[in-house]
């Protein structure tokens, strides 16, 4: 049929590139002079690199003309790079590779489909030459085809991929899974969909061992379980909505029988050994007082867990593995008041892809062989920057007007040392189930160096920080969650670094939406507010996001966390803004809907209060494209000299 076919419309384009200039010593200049505004904008130079299963190239997504590829380099010689582009609507997601010849990539797009926006996404095959691609059953797939469960570990080019078989009739959407070679594009099915199952889960050797069961409809869930291809599924173990605890699933499966899982048990996120079939919770392997942790990192042989990812002050990795825990311990000792993250390896884990960087500084990308004893830096994430340091970035802690402690990240502005009093911004994060930490971040780095102290709040309902913190964002929005940005800028002034008459929120997605609220409803705490990609009306979000899948949950998580969606959605309270608003929105933003800044801009202009709505054309939700940050910059730059200069 016609939507099928427009898939096919997704063509991958192969080019090369430049071969670049060995990595430059870092540039002479002046510590203190300023940083020009378009190097805040440049996309970064390497992002998500993966080092390849012999240890000889690399692939990334790379800034090449202000727009993100993928860049294949080799770390042997002066071999040219090679770069994957693609159509200006279809989005790199990830990329991976299956051994020494091949690489697979995910890819997305957004179509329409019986006048609905759907987001399509799909899996190419790449052989390391890029010379040749595969479209992995791209015209027998539904909508989603992108969730790859496993990678052979002998070298063949085999994976298992999970994926949707049609949009014909309902049981399509039950995504099956298919082992497919991706060399030659020949696949077979390992398992069949079943009614209500969108999550696979696959052993180390590449048996698909449990799937979750999720009905919408219902709101209940099961863990399906076997031990091996051979035997047929079985439920082990099932949950009501009105269940407080949810299901324990396992993450990666022992060689003993046994699994590794993330449980919730005792309030915090911990790495737990279960065991198998009755998921019962056994040692508990890592705890981190006081925060979640984040993930798990498999053993070469993704039988075993060797090591946690997780984030207090900052992201980091703690490694089980001793070789690995001692690489990172010998790096940690060589580079100072800098960080270390080991972020790809190749198969035998000799070789290592390495990030240095500082919360004040971009850093770089080095390598290390474990045969030699240096690290070899291969790209710097920011070409213009470099190894420079900006301003300095600390966490703080305050305390609510209720009582509730809250964690914020804070940003003093390198110009101005010891001063005090200084002009504030107010700078929620999106989400709000997320979190700030310790971290380079372009945008709030540019804030600082126009002079600016940047606050960024991890306000109640953030998530790293326990259950209970992340329960007490429920039915808050505009309401306590606000009050805890505010009570930012009251122990700020208290302490003499921030000047109260000198505030605005600026902020993006959730955070887009906190400065709406600000400037409508606490309009004499803030002089102005900006607003990226924004929600105005809690509503409307609700009724785009049932369009797709568990649409009914998300609706439902939605109104846990405004039980009134009118009365805190700023849209229908246009009267009421006090202090002007610069919102801005991308066309294309695939997460938020434009309509929800144009709608209350249409609404500011009649209500005749100050506003300036800028939309860009091709602006996504994240950035993607450095004229979209250059132009948002720059708009916010004119917003804040007008209303709050620094």
């Amino acid at each position: 049929m016609r939507f099928v076919a427009a898939i096919g419309l997704v063509l991958a384009t192969v080019a090369s590139a430049q071969t670049p200039p060995p990595a430059a010593k870092p540039a002479q200049v002046d510590p203190a002079a300023p940083v020009p505004i378009e190097a805040f904008a440049e996309l970064p130079s390497v992002e998500s690199p993966k080092l390849s299963p012999d240890g000889t190239r690399v692939v990334a997504k790379s800034a090449v003309g202000g727009r993100q590829v993928l860049v294949l380099s080799s770390l042997k010689g002066n071999a040219e790079r090679l770069s994957l582009g693609t159509p200006e609507n279809t989005d790199i997601n990830w990329w991976r590779w299956v051994n020494d010849d091949w690489l697979i990539v995910g890819l997305g797009a957004q179509q329409q489909l019986y006048g609905i926006d759907v987001y399509i996404t799909r899996v190419l095959s790449v052989k390391a030459d890029f010379k040749t691609t595969r479209r992995l059953d791209w015209d027998k797939s539904g909508l989603r085809a992108d969730d790859v469960l496993w990678v052979a570990h002998d070298g063949s080019p085999r994976i298992l991929l999970s994926r949707q078989t049609g949009i014909d009739h309902e049981s399509d959407f039950n995504p099956a899974v298919f082992e497919i070679d991706v060399s030659t594009g020949k696949s077979r099915r390992v398992a069949d969909g079943r009614a209500n199952v969108y999550d696979w889960y696959a052993d180390g050797e590449g048996q698909v061992r449990a799937a979750y069961q999720y009905n919408d409809e219902k709101r209940s869930s099961a863990l399906l379980y076997r031990t091996n291809n051979a035997e047929s599924f079985r439920v082990i173990a099932r949950r009501a909505r009105k269940d407080e605890d949810g299901l324990t699933v396992p993450i990666t499966f022992r060689a003993d029988g046994s699994a590794i899982a993330l449980d919730d048990e005792g309030g915090f996120t911990s790495v737990y050994q279960v065991s198998l079939p009755d998921l019962a919770l056994g040692n508990k392997l890592y705890a981190l007082d006081g925060y979640d942790v984040d993930g798990i990192i498999d053993n070469a042989d993704e039988n075993d867990v060797a090591g946690v990812t997780l984030t207090d002050r900052h992201g980091r990795t703690v490694w089980f593995d001793n070789k690995l825990k001692t690489l990172q311990d010998d790096i940690d000792k060589s580079i100072g008041d800098r960080r270390a993250k080991i972020v790809s390896w190749d198969r035998k884990r000799d070789k290592f892809l390495i990030e240095v960087a500082a919360a004040s500084q971009p850093g770089g990308l080095y390598y290390w062989d474990s045969a030699f004893s240096r690290m070899q830096r291969i790209a710097w994430n920011s070409n213009t920057l470099q190894s420079r340091r900006l301003s300095t970035v600390s966490t703080i802690r305050y305390t609510a007007r209720d009582g509730l402690p809250i964690e914020a990240v804070l940003t003093m502005p390198r110009h101005r040392p010891g001063q005090k009093n200084l002009p504030l911004i107010v700078l929620p994060h999106g989400g709000p189930s997320a979190r700030d930490s310790e971290g380079w971040d372009w945008w709030t780095q540019y804030l600082a160096e126009l002079g600016y102290v940047v606050i960024q709040p991890n306000y109640r309902g953030s998530s790293g920080y326990g259950l209970a913190f992340a329960k007490k964002g429920a039915g808050e929005w505009g309401l306590k969650m606000q009050d805890d940005l505010n009570d930012a800028v009251t122990h700020l002034a208290k302490q003499g670094i921030a000047d109260p008459k000198r505030v605005c929120m600026v902020g993006a997605s959730y955070g887009g939406y906190a400065a709406m609220r600000a400037a409508q409803r606490d309009g004499k705490l803030y002089r102005c507010a900006i607003s990226y990609a924004g929600v105005s009306d809690l509503a409307a979000l609700r009724r785009y996001d049932s369009q797709f899948l568990n649409g009914r949950t998300i609706a439902d998580w939605l109104r846990t966390q405004a039980p009134d969606f009118q009365t805190v959605s700023p849209r229908f309270h246009a009267a009421d803004f006090s202090t002007p608003i610069l919102l801005m929105h991308g066309k294309v933003d695939k997460r938020v809907p434009v309509a929800q800044s144009r709608t209350l801009a249409a609404e500011l202009k009649r209500a005749g209060k100050p506003h300036r709505y800028v939309e860009q054309p091709l602006g996504d939700h994240f950035f993607s494209r450095s004229e979209d940050r250059l132009q948002f910059l720059q708009e916010m730059t004119a917003f804040l000299k007008a209303h709050n200069p620094a």
